[in-house]
């Protein structure tokens, strides 16, 4: 599976953070706590340059509290300033004001050296689309100051946003890279819905999230669909696809003649991990 996708607004964001990038002092990229390597773009490093820069592993809330940690460990050995944060309760979202702080005082003390005068710390916050930008600059500023939604692309131009006398932000629109070479990538992203549910065949991607919650979570599975057993054999395909019609049996997805509607089981999958009801759900580790 390659995804191509690339709209002219993410293309068009390209440039514009490519513009403004000398008037930034520090770079926020915001990443996915349950995904934080596929939500990576890797464009990003090319674009960004050299800039300092403070990874924030947004949704800490909805992954594994351990697989986080080692997330943050991994980030710290690349050298960068990290932190995990929930964005919906605010919960250590004010530590990203002092790790920005810290990131951008060479390039302040410059400045005062050359007698200028102190002023807010400007960063730029950059994340792929649903990452959870906008509920986490209303934190900041303790304002509803940008729309918020579930679905990818709320964001659809820049914009500078004060928050208090420290920080100035200036908001981007998400950026996908052009194609995902790594299918599992794709599949990662889809699932926890960076990804419009209308590019992606839908019951390819709850198979994928079936296949790894039987692998890594299979208790948390059982427990949330009330099964009594999991397939042994996660390489026949034939053994995930039973349990994701026994998933939709349980939650009424039939059509005439008591056939079970997959797409409809994919759905309720998915919206399951989206919305924390299958407890706290890492799709990647460090290894």
């Amino acid at each position: 599976m390659t995804i191509q996708w690339f709209p002219g607004h993410m293309a068009k964001a390209r440039r514009q953070i490519e513009e403004k990038l000398k008037l930034i002092d520090v770079v926020i990229e915001l990443l996915d706590a349950r995904t934080p390597l596929s939500s990576r773009n890797p464009m990003i490093d090319e674009i960004l340059s050299r800039k300092p820069r403070v990874v924030v592993l947004n949704k800490a809330d909805m992954a594994d509290k351990q697989i986080t940690k080692d997330w943050v460990a991994y980030f710290e050995q690349e050298k960068h300033l990290t932190i995990a944060v929930d964005s919906t309760t605010g919960k250590s979202s004010k530590g990203i004001i002092a790790l920005c702080q810290q990131a951008a005082s060479e390039k302040i003390a410059k400045l005062e050296k050359k007698g200028i005068q102190a002023r807010a710390i400007r960063a730029l916050i950059v994340g792929i689309p649903n990452v959870g930008k906008s509920t986490l600059i209303n934190r900041l500023t303790g304002k509803n100051v940008v729309a918020t939604g579930d679905r990818p692309g709320i964001t659809k131009a820049q914009q500078w946003i004060r928050v208090g006398q420290e920080l100035e932000l200036l908001d981007t629109p998400g950026i996908l890279w052009p194609k995902f070479e790594d299918e599992q990538v794709g599949y990662r992203l889809a699932a926890t819905g960076a990804i419009k549910d209308e590019i992606l065949n839908v019951e390819d991607v709850a198979f994928y999230t079936l296949k790894y919650l039987m692998t890594a979570y299979p208790d948390a599975l059982m427990d949330r669909y009330e099964l009594k057993e999991l397939p042994s054999d996660l390489e026949n395909p034939h053994e995930i696809v039973e349990v994701m019609e026994q998933i939709g049996k349980k939650r009424g997805c039939l059509q005439s003649g008591g056939v079970i509607n997959l797409e409809k089981a994919s759905l309720v999958i998915l919206r399951d991990l989206r919305t924390d009801k299958l407890g706290k759900i890492s799709l990647e580790r460090p290894s």
